[in-house]
């Protein structure tokens, strides 16, 4: 369990309250705007109206003590801005902000976020490769060029077993679990058969995916 300070609910900020809720780690919202403090109250363990912008109420927080910061600020940069770096003035263990372009991204890297995210991106990103193809059904981004995909089984590999079909050696391409009937298994053996109701977890380079799978 992790404790986080969480600023800023719209609602990609009431969205990320409610999965860490799910995950069970605590948390400390806060937003200038009342309604939205209140709605998230079912899913947060504390909550404050507040200007993040303010050195005095942030430094009231205590974010020292929190494993990490989260500013998802949607609305106003320049608060978004601000508040990731007086949190790291204040001491802040982990900033991990907001961008909603390129120029934010870069912006709040070199002003005291330690880690961006850009949801408008990474969703392009998703929808783009997932639509190219029927047998991808999941696509997670890596860094270093490296994915995750999750893909039908192929039918020219139904029957064949994991070595048979030997993607590691071909392609760099590592099968780190097989789902069935909703269930994943991670414990692959070579021996294992591949058939057309199971699905492939694969991990490697995105160039030699796409070759090995013709997406």
């Amino acid at each position: 369990m992790k404790t986080v300070l969480l600023i800023g609910l719209g609602r990609f900020g009431r969205h990320i309250a409610m999965k860490l809720n799910e995950l069970n780690h605590q948390v400390m919202a806060v937003d200038e705007n009342e309604e939205r403090v209140n709605s998230a109250l079912p899913f947060v363990t504390n909550a404050q109206i507040g200007d993040s912008t303010n050195e005095d109420f942030l430094s009231s927080l205590g974010v020292r003590n929190y494993d990490v910061c989260i500013v998802t600020i949607g609305d106003n940069f320049q608060n978004s801005l601000e508040t990731a770096s007086l949190l790291k003035d204040l001491g802040a263990k982990k900033v991990i902000a907001r961008a909603s372009t390129g120029f934010q991204e870069k912006f709040l890297l070199r002003n005291g976020a330690d880690e961006v995210v850009y949801p408008e991106k990474q969703l392009a990103s998703w929808t783009a490769i997932r639509c190219t193809s029927d047998h991808i059904l999941d696509y997670i981004e890596l860094d270093g060029d490296y994915s995750i995909f999750e893909i039908t089984v192929p039918d020219e590999w139904c029957g064949k077993s994991v070595i048979q079909v030997d993607i590691r050696k071909k392609y760099g391409i590592n099968i780190l679990g097989v789902r069935e009937g909703g269930k994943l298994n991670m414990n692959v053996t070579p021996d294992m058969v591949l058939t057309g109701n199971k699905s492939i977890l694969v991990v490697g380079h995105l160039k030699a995916i796409q070759k090995c799978f013709k997406i």
